[in-house]
């Protein structure tokens, strides 16, 4: 192994949110690219890792304080997934049905960390890099600097991709003593408003920081929950590189979860064999443009604005929806979301939780996706909505800047708007109806955005670049 990936998720093995996705693309387009990447992760109960053939790798122990716990490292016994896969097992921690939301959170990942590193130091070739991906695993680069037992490590390049600079993973340095033995003098390396701060101290330690998009890197410098000024401070080791998607999984010619497969040349066909199916499901009008969401029901994806939102578009005696909803999160939002489908029969219905198909089927058969977000580091959504002919939405900010251009501009084929706001929002979809009714303007926009390439081949090779740069 090169390159190793370390994670809390990946597709499709475990999946809560975009990090899954692209720790589950990149390193299989690095491989192709010509480099050894592999990923490591938790092993938990999913359908995943019941349902395939594991092989045992390596055992030991790991300790927080005076607790000891076994562990063991398996293996996935096929290359289906494009790149060799490694999973931690340990037993009454790690090894539950959900990725997250435990009380003991901050155990279960410090021991996983631990366990990595009890693994990777008594291998006889060392990684060339060790890529860690946000806060779970954001004490590697301090550990492997300063931690006594992991010395051979030590010149080892660390890099920390932040996915959500939102979550960082705080708490007591009553903990300290889950930590392996250190110098105390290089605790403030752990540091960040008086907690030991697990992003933070991997934006202290790793030797390069990677951002999910150009733009989502300067915002952090004035939005970071509170980290602002250690990664201004640390912008020389920066760098933004947007995200790519995996176009073998999202391909609308190949897609086997979607009710008709289609190309540029079929789409319209294609995508109303998909919609027709979403609207007598759902008992949604398919003369109207569907406008779907997809993702997380919370206050980052502005998804506390999505009942106002709605029920504004679906008073408009002036404007014919249908709105489809597909997501959990809050329940005081899903329980907004449902509130107001008594009032919009035939017009508006939700999903409430998440289904894999259910999702490919809404962007294969959707007109528009409805992207809201107050922040959005990369986006993934909106560049699956484009391979699948489906406009989005969007509110200019982080990657969705950095991928969507407004209709009003030369060559521009999204609609956006500046703020996240009720008013803007409903505004945006307000020009979008009036796209959908111009229906040859709206044809060719739709396989304008069919065409536009983000594939994960590019982002790999910078990835690659700063590697060699490290190394």
């Amino acid at each position: 192994m090169e390159i190793i990936h370390i994670s809390a998720e990946c597709y499709p093995i475990a999946k809560v949110g975009g990090l899954a996705d692209v720790v589950g693309a990149l390193p299989k387009y690095q491989n192709k690219a010509g480099k050894k990447s592999a990923v490591i992760m938790p092993y938990y109960k999913t359908k995943f890792t019941q349902n395939n053939m594991l092989k045992s790798d390596h055992k030991g122990t790991v300790s927080l304080g005076s607790l000891i716990y076994d562990f063991e490292v398996f293996s996935l016994d096929n290359e289906t997934l494009g790149y060799p896969l490694y999973l931690v097992k340990i037993p009454d921690l790690m090894d539950r049905d959900n990725v997250y939301g435990y009380n003991d959170d901050t155990e279960r990942y410090l021991a996983f960390q631990k366990a990595v590193l009890n693994w990777i130091v008594q291998f006889q070739d060392k990684p060339k890099i060790v890529h860690c991906h946000d806060y779970h695993t954001g004490l590697i680069p301090f550990m492997m600097l300063y931690a006594h037992k992991y010395q051979s490590l030590r010149k080892t390049p660390t890099i920390l991709t932040i996915h959500n600079a939102q979550y960082q993973g705080q708490f007591s340095f009553d903990k300290l003593n889950y930590f392996p033995e250190y110098d105390l003098s290089n605790s403030g390396m752990l540091e960040w408003d008086q907690m030991i701060n697990p992003l933070a101290a991997a934006v202290k330690c790793a030797w390069a920081i990677t951002t999910v998009s150009p733009s989502y890197l300067i915002e952090l410098r004035s939005s970071a929950n509170g980290m602002e000024w250690l990664l201004d401070n640390e912008k020389e080791k920066s760098i933004g590189i947007l995200n790519g998607i995996d176009t073998e999984v999202w391909n609308p010619a190949t897609d086997p979860m979607i009710l008709k497969k289609f190309n540029k040349q079929n789409s319209l066909s294609g995508k109303r064999k998909n919609k027709l199916f979403l609207c007598k499901k759902f008992n949604l009008d398919p003369k109207n443009p569907l406008f779907a969401f997809i993702g997380r029901l919370v206050g980052e994806k502005g998804a506390e604005l999505l009942p106002e939102i709605f029920d504004q578009i679906l008073k408009n005696k002036n404007l014919n929806a249908s709105i489809l909803v597909l997501g959990s999160g809050d329940p005081e939002i899903e329980k907004a979301l449902n509130k107001i489908k008594p009032l919009h029969k035939g017009k508006y219905n939700t999903y409430i939780g998440y289904d894999e198909t259910l999702s490919h089927i809404i962007y294969a058969g959707a007109d528009y996706l409805v992207m809201p977000s107050k922040v959005e580091p990369c986006g993934l959504n909106q560049m699956y909505s484009l391979r699948y002919g489906t406009i989005p939405i969007v509110r200019s900010i982080g990657g969705l800047k950095d991928t969507i251009v407004d209709i009003s501009e030369e060559n521009g084929f999204g609609i956006c708007h500046d703020n996240t706001e009720v008013d803007e929002a409903v505004e945006a979809i307000q020009r979008a109806s009036d796209l959908y009714n111009d229906q040859s303007k709206f044809k060719k926009i739709r396989k304008q955005i069919m065409l536009i390439d983000h594939s994960w081949g590019n982002a790999a090779n910078k990835y690659i670049d700063l590697y060699n740069k490290l190394i």
